[in-house]
């Protein structure tokens, strides 16, 4: 049977008519007005339509919409949001009053494999995907001129239930398109824009739609056409789903598809940002571009796609770096490398961390590590991790010296604090909280806002979230066949009044999801006190195939479950953007509990900071920047930040810190209270969390440092090596072969003192004359340095700075260079000399592990 489909719109009344738009761009998913606009025409269908604005319009009664094309009421309010819409498309913005641009203006391309932006577009699973959904709406805030890619899953992520023993199950419903804020890109012709890309001997057809993120354009690219056979047609079925060959698949379609679809639409970026290794083969296609349809050799497309791309590491645990076996490689990528004329194992060379390791899987961080100029963690803790982590690459350098910069993630506020908040601060920190969010000044009026206002706030959205959890919890007892007075519990569990903890996350082993129930004798004393009550709402997904994660789901469960936990502990079911809003808006504490060092960033805790909630976290992630000891004004740590080996000694010393602190400070000073029943210290403590954590801890700030650290340097590298049909690339890719070959001659003859003494007063300063042998290389073409500083019990430099010395003269082969330095500290402390590749096209000397010490 053949079925012929065809679409039918939404009639909605010319009055109506701006609804249509402001329901298809996210916009309204950090705006409230407009979300008040669609709650006041429908509750219960906003709610049903998993508030989905488009959806909700195409389920709207006719009657009622002509019932509210004839509300002067509503039509004034929704003409007040649609003009600060049209507003904000064409106010000001950072970006262009710092970076003014004569002629094309610059292009980012953001590749991400998931994006969390609204509870209606459910093409994301975690921290990952909300951090670049954050990161497209502040890039929109500020007016970054980014476009974004990414696929369209016609499952997305697994929504998430409970049986009855508490065991996780998944199911996977498809999404509908037309009934979503995404639309079918279209052509110049009103074609819809299709891309083709081979794997395996099959040509796979891709078409390309587009979500509106307020200013910023993300494209996703989506396989379940009609040109396609069902198996090819599978691709985009599921996020994360499917074995090795689906998950290449899709990273092929992610790297390769996305910079064709971009190609095809006549996007031309200057910078390329992957988040995360998923879209690294963005880079082999962008060579084969250059080589194809500009000409240039391998090395020659290298210096360019290494000048002009950004990556972002997010994981410190080993597997979850991508890797793929040869065999899948070579099944999937060898054409590609064919076409071009590249040899097979130079290739594959660039993902592994010993190239000539051919028992070591191809891992995708790797290749974009070594094809992007700059790098960087999500966090200062992460960023020394990572460098310590992928040393491999660069051994030659000190891990210190490691081309792995960190910009600590943020969140987009707007998005996640409360309406009642964010009205209560636009109050008193005036309209730069909407109008110019990147102005951090503006979060010094915090103390502005009277206590018992700042708390009559917070409460109402306690009230709200345990309102919310009694409902959900009904929900799902109800569903597993729950009856009675078991299902009648569900109306009264919480205290809307009492000290509510959160701990809301990815369930995996790591992040130690049941350490609160280490000792679960203590914890029922400390939650079940009479005058001082506490209860924790807990929320979390673990991966479908992770099932040391869902045994920590079910253990939860079966502690809720218990007559003396039953009032005191919750676990709301698949966690999603809706939920996450409830809790971090709604909790007095965030609690947090990795095995450190193996937190990268975390971002749930920001999100509760900005709502003025306290956090109790392992030093890990963000915290162990955010946590400053000696104010403890915004949350407590548990522990030091000491690293263990021994993980059950780990476990016993930690859950002991947190119970201790628990029962000694955060009940105390949640029940400390006035004679007007406030309690002082903790508002004090909750208005520096915003204060000292939302004004830094947020994507305008971290879009910012992208900018200047990352973007610009790879814009103006992309306008400097292309100008003159890439000449300077060219010259780049010829000094760099010229390196190669001559790099083995290069040697350090000698190192002299000229103050002929290692003993030195703090003041003076120390000359040192290098002598280097460098072969068929100009003394322009390197930069002899001292690498000195402090020096530990193993004789080794840490902290390490490079001072330049200085070109001499030359005689019979050999090149004298000087430096001076400058002895400011006592103590022992060392130096060493190096030679590394000098060029001033290049971005930093560590493209390659070229590096010759004495």
């Amino acid at each position: 049977m053949k079925i012929y489909s065809f679409f039918i719109r939404p009639n909605l009344p010319p009055e109506l008519e701006p609804l249509r738009e402001l329901a298809q761009n996210c916009w309204f998913s950090w705006n409230w007005q407009v979300v008040q606009l669609f709650i006041r025409m429908d509750p219960v269908l906003w709610e049903a339509s998993y508030q989905n604005p488009v959806e909700m319009l195409s389920r709207m009664p006719q009657q009622r919409l002509e019932e509210m094309a004839r509300d002067d009421s509503f039509l004034a309010n929704l003409a007040r949001v649609y003009e600060m819409f049209q507003d904000y498309q064409k106010q000001a913005t950072w970006f262009a009053r710092e970076y003014p641009s004569e002629g094309q203006p610059p292009c980012i391309a953001y590749f991400s494999c998931e994006y969390g932006i609204a509870e209606g577009l459910p093409i994301y699973s975690g921290g990952l995907g909300i951090l670049s959904g954050d990161h497209l709406k502040s890039a929109s805030d500020l007016g970054i001129p980014l476009v974004a890619v990414g696929l369209l899953y016609q499952e997305g992520y697994f929504r998430q239930y409970l049986n009855n023993d508490g065991w996780q199950q998944e199911r996977y419903p498809e999404n509908d398109w037309y009934s979503m804020p995404v639309r079918v890109e279209l052509n110049d012709k009103g074609e819809p824009v299709k891309i083709q890309i081979k794997m395996n001997g099959e040509i796979v057809h891709a078409q390309v739609w587009r979500v509106s993120v307020g200013r910023t354009p993300l494209y996703l690219l989506d396989t379940n056409i009609e040109e396609n056979p069902p198996r090819l047609r599978e691709i985009t079925r599921s996020l994360y789903g499917g074995d090795r060959e689906r998950r290449i698949q899709q990273e092929m379609l992610l790297g390769v598809g996305g910079q064709r679809a971009l190609w095809t639409m006549g996007v031309r970026p200057n910078c390329y940002h992957m988040n995360e290794g998923h879209s690294a083969f963005l880079a082999i296609e962008r060579i084969r571009i250059m080589m194809q349809k500009r000409g240039m050799t391998f090395d020659e497309a290298v210096e360019m796609v290494w000048a002009t791309s950004v990556f972002t590491t997010h994981t410190p645990v080993p597997a979850g770096n991508e890797r793929f076996s040869t065999e899948l490689m070579r099944k999937y990528v060898k054409p590609i490398t064919d076409e071009i004329g590249l040899n097979w194992n130079d290739f594959v060379a660039l993902g592994r961390v010993n190239p000539s390791d051919e028992r070591e899987d191809f891992c995708m961080t790797v290749m974009a590590l070594r094809l992007s100029s700059l790098s960087n963690g999500v966090a200062k803790l992460h960023g020394r991790v990572s460098r310590t982590m992928w040393h491999g690459i660069w051994p030659a350098l000190p891990v210190e010296e490691v081309p792995i910069r960190n910009i600590t993630n943020g969140i987009h506020t707007l998005t996640w604090i409360s309406h009642d908040l964010r009205e209560l601060l636009t109050s008193y920190l005036g309209p730069k909280l909407n109008e110019q969010p990147w102005d951090m000044s503006i979060w010094d009026r915090v103390d502005r806002i009277p206590d018992v206002e700042f708390w009559r706030t917070h409460q109402r959205r306690r009230e709200r979230l345990v309102f919310y959890a009694r409902k959900r919890l009904h929900e799902q007892l109800e569903r597993r066949g729950v009856r009675g007075e078991t299902l009648e519990q569900a109306n009264s569990i919480l205290n809307p009044h009492a000290l509510t903890l959160g701990f809301a996350r990815r369930f995996a082993t790591y992040k130690r999801c049941n350490l609160l129930f280490s000792d679960p004798d203590r914890l029922h004393r400390i939650l079940s006190d009479p005058d001082r009550p506490a209860q924790i709402v807990f929320a979390g997904k673990a991966h479908p195939q992770d099932m040391p994660g869902k045994e920590m789901i079910k253990t939860i469960i079966h502690y809720s479950n218990e007559d003396r936990f039953r009032q005191h502990i919750v676990f709301i079911e698949d966690y999603d953007i809706n939920v996450a809003r409830y809790l971090v808006q709604g909790v007095d504490v965030w609690m947090n509990t990795p095995r450190r060092p193996l937190e990268a960033s975390g971002t749930s805790g920001m999100k509760a900071a900005a709502n003025g909630a306290l956090n109790l976290s392992v030093m890990d992630g963000w915290w162990d920047e955010a946590y400053i000891p000696e104010r403890m004004t915004t949350g407590w740590s548990i522990g030091h930040g000491e690293e263990y080996e021994d993980e059950k000694h780990q476990d016993t010393i930690e859950s002991e810190a947190m119970y201790d602190v628990l029962e000694r400070e955060i009940v105390p000073l949640f029940y400390e209270r006035d004679r007007a029943s406030l309690p002082r210290e903790w508002i004090q403590r909750s208005k520096s969390c915003l204060k000292l954590l939302a004004r830094y801890f947020n994507t305008h700030r971290m879009l910012m440092e992208y900018t200047e650290q990352m973007y610009l340097p790879a814009i103006e590298a992309h306008r400097r090596l292309s100008a003159d049909e890439y000449k300077r690339a060219k010259d780049l890719a010829a000094w760099r072969r010229k390196l190669k070959s001559e790099w083995p001659k290069v040697s350090i003859a000698s190192v002299k003192m000229d103050n002929g003494t290692n003993r030195l007063t703090s003041g003076e300063t120390l000359t040192v004359s290098v002598e280097a042998r460098l072969g068929q290389l100009a003394p322009g073409d390197v930069a002899v340095q001292l690498y000195h500083g402090p020096l530990n019990a193993k004789d080794e430099i840490v902290g390490g700075d490079a001072k330049p010395a200085e070109y001499v003269s030359s005689r019979d082969g050999v090149h004298l260079f000087r430096a001076t330095l400058s002895i400011r500290a006592s103590g022992r402390r060392g130096f060493a000399a190096r030679v590394i590749p000098n060029h001033a096209d290049q971005i930093h000397p560590f493209m390659s592990n070229t590096v010759v010490w004495e």
